[in-house]
């Protein structure tokens, strides 16, 4: 009887044991759709965008206007790895079975991590509301940091939408903050981006023609405070102003190598009788890229002129290798046909920045545009840039740059 029972343990040990060739990995899918994503910045806010996966398994970014397209994804098992176009980020996230996401957003050489969650099938950023507000539409005098010595204005320029939503951007001296776009609900003012480099959220309580208690949040390192009034005759300083040539010059000089290590300057025979633009930008800057779109087309349409265009890029990246791997992104990604050299790596501190190119009273902003006539002489020099988000803002440099330039390369 011993020898029985101790048999038939033994087969009930091998029958609870698994067949490893009958076991199956269950895959868990990334389902076509609309998701409403959100980040976790500080004071445990939450960072609200959505995005849509296609059938051709592309992602589309939507920031009011403005559309992101994000084709490098991977599925692994139940891992999404969402890589983002042109800025050094990626998105890791784990599947569940409703195809909701969970996970971090990284980014940079520093690898900042943000948590982020998605939902599927969700269609909204924020609810709809049925509650009334004053408009908001209109042009907004801003301060940040209010009473600091950090203080500084920007323009805020809004527009009022369907069901309490709104859409917008700030104007500073530097550069503007994008297309966003949010809700207006009973005096709570709540307006998001999420360009893949940069993540923005601003809320705050709106009395009549007043903005107060706002604050600003930029992914989960940073906040600022901010108020505004309506001021539809506010202007910043004139961006032609700010950043200049120092007594005693009228040229820009410099030596970089390009994304193929060979060594550029203004001296060689390409820029000699040429109107050149130089563009002072990073691949890691929003505003970069919306010039760099700009002037990708216009190089196009205009390269037979005589016109050169050049970038100098200040990457954040901690090695060399890094830097023109991302720069060489960035180019492939736009299509940019101007040369693009390599001016310093490892920071894109503007202090550092200046001491490359002396002659300027200093580099106050990514990008910042200078114009040189066939001469060689800087004509001008352009702080920041107005993108598409601010509207006519951005149709009135465009206009006043076409007309400049031609008049530049017809001297």
């Amino acid at each position: 009887m011993k020898r029985i029972a101790l048999l038939l343990s033994c087969l009930a040990i091998i029958s609870c044991k698994k067949d490893p060739k009958k076991e199956t990995v269950v895959v868990k899918e990334f389902k076509k759709g609309t998701y409403r994503a959100a980040l976790t910045v500080q004071d445990n806010k939450e960072l609200p965008f959505l995005f849509e996966l296609d059938e051709h398994n592309k992602i589309t970014v939507l920031n009011a206007e403005e559309r992101i397209e994000v084709t490098d994804i991977e599925v692994r098992n139940d891992s999404v790895f969402i890589k983002m176009p042109v800025f050094d980020a990626v998105i890791q996230a784990s599947l569940d079975e409703m195809s909701n996401l969970k996970g971090v957003y990284m980014k940079g050489p520093k690898n900042l991590k943000v948590p982020f969650v998605a939902m599927h099938d969700i269609y909204f950023r924020y609810p709809k509301f049925t509650t009334t507000h004053n408009p908001i539409a209109g042009k907004w005098e801003v301060t940040f940091s209010p009473g600091t010595e950090n203080e500084y204005k920007a323009v805020g320029v809004f527009k009022d939408g369907k069901d309490n939503m709104i859409s917008g951007t700030f104007l500073t001296e530097t550069g503007d903050y994008r297309f966003l776009e949010g809700a207006l609900d009973d005096g709570l003012f709540k307006l998001s981006c999420f360009d893949g480099s940069h993540a923005f959220l601003f809320d705050a309580v709106v009395k009549e023609d007043s903005i107060v208690s706002g604050n600003f949040y930029s992914g989960n390192h940073y906040k600022e405070p901010w108020v505004a009034i309506k001021n539809d005759k506010f202007e910043l300083t004139n961006p032609e102003e700010l950043t200049y040539l120092k007594k005693g010059y009228d040229k820009v000089e410099f030596s970089f190598p390009d994304l193929e290590g060979n060594m550029i300057s203004l001296e060689d025979d390409r820029f000699k009788g040429k109107a050149t633009i130089i563009q002072i930008m990073g691949s890691w800057c929003p505003n970069c890229l919306d010039e760099s779109k700009y002037l990708t087309k216009f190089y196009q349409a205009n390269k037979d002129k005589d016109i050169q265009i050049i970038a100098l890029a200040f990457e954040n990246a901690k090695t060399h290798e890094k830097a023109v791997a991302n720069l060489k992104r960035f180019k492939n990604r736009l299509g940019i046909g101007y040369d693009i050299l390599v001016a310093q790596v490892g920071s894109s501190s503007k202090l550092k920045a200046g001491e490359k190119l002396p002659m300027l009273n200093h580099i106050l902003s990514y990008p910042t545009t200078i114009y040189i006539d066939k001469k060689g002489k800087v004509r001008k020099i352009h702080t920041g840039f107005n993108g598409p988000a601010t509207g006519e803002k951005y149709t009135e440099f465009t206009t006043e740059f076409e007309s400049f330039v031609a008049e530049l390369a017809g001297e």
